[in-house]
């Protein structure tokens, strides 16, 4: 559906998704768009958030190879001071993963280069300041790569948005609590603080949230994901300059360098994560989802699961054995939105007039910052090419609940499977 660009637009959400879509809409001539959010940018419990995220162009899927080659050059020019350089390796316990040979396949030939680790312990030659233990590890290494300071990109480009005249609101004000409807059409949001607001078109770019807000399990879910740092002294941070980014694709457990200036060390695991169920009342009725915390959040315990700790020591342990019983200073829980095959869902709501849906990162939308509002612009403008629009689109709930449907992604996560939590675990998040 048409919209003038005089039109009022919310956007439900101020993380990548929903700040690069206002400055791109922005730049295209829309002049009334808000942006709601719990908290400001970079919120503290969201997935666009911390201090890195892995940039790379390494994807077995040809569309995303090209998205994320055009979000380099992004990140290498416009978001040059955020971006470090360090190179990516993918590496593998057993032989001939098929994820990582797709991949070098795509890059290769997207015009990309990559060399072929048979043994990981080649790695040394270009950095010999790596501690890992690689032996029986194969792979390859990717020097356009490195990883991105995420929560300073998002302060960036929440500035950007402030600067050319889009409303950023938070607290309260910003949190939306359910959708205002007229019939079939979203006319607005209702706030919890019993305001609304009203706009000719709504954007939900609301992550990991989108199901308390849209019942829209048939197309995504969310999982939460470990994280762990620990602090190193500067001599300490110094002996692991020039390494490279790493992720073990048997564990899904991936690591950084340590960040300079502050000297933290942060690894994590990129594999099928943890539900937490939840009743949410929507149109009347109660519906079981998994979801984060709403009301506060998730970031603040720094609790994770003890088998989600056991696995993030044992991949301390083998990439810096040196620092494996090193204390904690800090965990925290990532919740991705996760989608069948790891596609975005960018599209209007099939039955709800007025309400397009921008979502889906499936922990892998943060590295598309410089390029992802274009795309998903061009998709609310109709624009986009029809492939890529098939691709995104949001599928209408089936009339009859079917069989849980399968999450898993594109095929690039590892580890143990998804594990719905305890009640005991659920009371400490």
């Amino acid at each position: 559906m048409a919209t003038s660009k005089s039109d009022s637009i919310i956007i439900v959400g101020a993380g990548v998704f929903g700040l690069s879509t206002a400055l791109e809409l922005n730049r295209r001539g829309y002049k009334d768009i808000t942006v709601l959010d719990r908290y400001n940018p970079p919120a503290a419990d969201g997935s666009s958030v911390d201090i890195s995220r892995i940039i790379r162009i390494d994807y077995a899927d040809p569309v995303y190879c090209k998205m994320a080659s055009e979000a380099y050059q992004g990140w290498q020019t416009e978001y040059k001071d955020h971006y470090y350089e360090s190179g990516f390796a993918l590496l593998s316990q057993t032989p001939d993963n098929e994820w990582i040979a797709k991949s070098a396949a795509t890059v290769k030939a997207n015009g990309g280069t990559v060399e072929d680790l048979d043994d990981a312990r080649q790695l040394l030659r270009s950095f010999p300041n790596i501690q890992s233990d690689l032996a029986g590890m194969n792979g390859y290494l990717n020097r356009r790569g490195g990883w991105a300071d995420a929560a300073s990109s998002i302060q960036k480009l929440a500035s950007q948005c402030s600067v050319a005249g889009v409303s950023i609101i938070s607290g309260p004000r910003g949190s939306v609590g359910s959708l205002l409807k007229e019939g079939s059409r979203v006319v607005g949001v209702n706030l919890v603080n019993g305001g609304s607001l009203r706009a000719s078109r709504v954007i939900l770019s609301t992550g990991a949230w989108t199901n308390r807000l849209l019942n829209i399990t048939h197309a995504a879910t969310s999982s939460g994901q470990p994280v762990g740092f620990i602090q190193l002294t500067q001599d300490e941070a110094r002996s692991l300059d020039n390494t490279p980014v790493m992720i073990n694709m048997s564990t899904g457990v991936f690591v950084f360098p340590p960040t300079p200036g502050s000297n933290i060390l942060k690894l994590a695991r990129h594999g099928y994560g943890y539900a937490n169920e939840v009743a949410i009342q929507l149109d009347g009725a109660t519906h079981t989802v998994s979801a984060p915390k709403f009301e506060s959040s998730n970031a603040g315990t720094g609790y994770i699961p003890q088998d989600a700790d056991d696995d993030l020591r044992k991949g301390l342990k083998q990439f810096f054995p040196k620092f494996a019983d090193r204390p904690w200073m800090n965990r925290r829980i990532c919740w991705y939105t996760d989608t069948p095959k790891g596609d975005f869902i960018i599209d209007n709501h099939p039955s709800l007039r007025g309400l397009f849906v921008a979502t889906g990162g499936a922990g892998h939308g943060f590295k598309f910052l410089p390029v992802l509002g274009k795309y998903i612009a061009d998709c609310f403008e109709n624009k986009a090419p029809a492939e890529l629009r098939e691709k995104w689109r949001l599928q209408e709930a089936p009339r009859e609940s079917p069989a849980e449907k399968s999450m898993k992604g594109d095929g690039s996560r590892a580890g143990p499977p998804l594990r719905k939590l305890t009640s005991t675990e659920k009371a400490r998040l």
